[in-house]
């Protein structure tokens, strides 16, 4: 195995020592914490006026949750610890309110967030000889720009692609002949079923590593990948929140995911009652950023679920290891790597006129990509118009919904009373995928 360390000190360190340091950098996140104008308050109300307060660890559970409404309702500026100048960058996610969550990042957090990147690239293996094709989103979203920062720390060649037109995606690979992918794993599947479509064969491409992430997945999935291309598949973990897709990341023995602890503590709890849960125990990932001092985020609600590994990896890294990620405690959807919450679906159209009191949301597999469909009820009146009406109000209903959710579904438009009824609690979604 080609075991190669990014800061072998940090990641072979000792319990005591990752501990320690996780001390440290929490009276330090602490001490920015306290000068936001949400933590200013909700750290007082149980007893924390400055990092001397926190004696222990076990003191971080002094703190309550965060949750994602918190960052909401404190838009825009509410969570910020540093006047703005300070500020190098900022990604915002969709929120199901229209309200987005943001995220802000001093130079100094942009330069840990890209170091924690690069490790974990370097976990794979993957070097300065390596050529990275990025074809996750750019822009707002933390994936490809986290990505991209820690590619170029380690020195790889990077290819900004970006998401979408599979044609030119494949030209690009074989062009520059690119041995390692960012992608979520449906689109890459979707790119082998065009490969012949384009002329070109496996054989003819020099790919060597995917890092999948984004959306979930099987053990499955990840071995057809890999069979499929010849290729070796590292799984990612990362949110919006804890600065993208860095959180934790596969090592060359693809046993699961390193969490890098002197970056995060993390807490598995029961979703029900908050508690603990011994590791190896399924439940919700709460996470607490150490690294980022703009915007401290402090036990953090992921709504992910999974459980951590506790005995010792081979390749020599003392960090524990999450499983993949087994489901959610909320009704958050992924869609080709998307997320997004059904009431944004909701939101956007019940303020269209001509929709009725009615509506389903659908998510199928389309070859192995995800399809989202909104099916929404018309006034009556509405059917009694042209054509070129009906095609007007569905592109409408599209439009807006790709402005709320960043992807457009297909729309179906039907006649009142023709979706399913329901005399209690109404099934809105009707996810049809597989599941993992």
């Amino acid at each position: 195995m080609d075991i190669r360390y990014w800061n072998k000190d940090v990641e072979t360190a000792d319990v005591q020592k990752i501990r320690h340091l996780q001390l440290q950098r929490l009276k330090s996140i602490i001490a920015s914490a306290l000068k936001t104008p949400f933590y200013s308050r909700r750290l007082p109300s149980v007893g924390i006026n400055s990092p001397d307060d926190i004696k222990t660890l076990d003191d971080l559970r002094r703190i309550p949750f965060t949750m994602k409404d918190d960052l909401r309702q404190n838009y825009p500026k509410g969570l910020l610890s540093v006047d703005t100048s300070e500020v190098v960058r900022i990604h915002t996610s969709s929120g199901t309110t229209g309200i987005p969550t943001v995220i802000y990042l001093s130079a100094k957090d942009l330069d840990a967030a890209t170091d924690i990147m690069a490790r974990s690239i370097t976990a794979t293996g993957a070097g300065r000889t390596d050529i990275l094709q990025n074809m996750m989103s750019y822009g707002l979203f933390t994936g490809g720009l986290c990505m991209h920062y820690g590619a170029e720390r380690v020195g790889l060649m990077v290819i900004p692609a970006a998401g979408g037109n599979t044609k030119r995606q494949v030209s690009l690979m074989n062009d520059f002949r690119t041995t390692v992918l960012h992608i979520t794993p449906s689109y890459l599947l979707h790119i082998h079923s065009k490969l012949a479509e384009y002329g070109v064969k496996v054989g003819d491409l020099a790919l060597k590593k995917a890092f999948i992430g984004a959306e979930p997945h099987s053990e499955g999935t990840r071995r057809k990948i890999e069979e499929l291309f010849k290729i070796d598949a590292y799984n990612s973990y990362g949110l919006s929140e804890m600065n993208g897709p860095g959180v934790a990341f596969e090592c060359v023995y693809k046993n699961d995911l390193h969490l890098w602890e002197d970056a995060y503590i993390v807490e598995i709890i029961n979703p029900k009652t908050g508690q603990l849960v011994p590791d190896g125990q399924e439940g919700e990932v709460v996470l607490t950023n150490l690294i980022r001092h703009a915007m401290p985020l402090m036990r953090y609600r992921t709504r992910d679920l999974a459980f951590l590994h506790i005995e010792p990896c081979k390749c020599g890294r003392t960090h524990r290891r999450l499983s993949r990620i087994l489901g959610r405690s909320d009704d958050m959807l992924i869609i080709n790597g998307v997320n997004m919450f059904p009431s944004q679906i909701e939101e956007v159209v019940m303020k269209i006129p001509e929709v009725g009191n009615n509506y389903q949301i659908c998510v199928e597999k389309d070859g192995a990509l995800d399809r989202l469909i909104v099916k929404v009820e018309l006034y009556s009146k509405m059917f009694l118009g042209e054509a070129k009406q009906i095609d007007n109000l569905k592109s409408k209903i599209g439009e807006e919904l790709k402005a709320s959710i960043t992807i457009k579904p297909a729309i179906e438009l039907h006649e009142p009373g023709s979706l399913p009824a329901f005399e209690g609690k109404a099934v809105r979604v009707v996810d049809t995928r597989p599941k993992l």
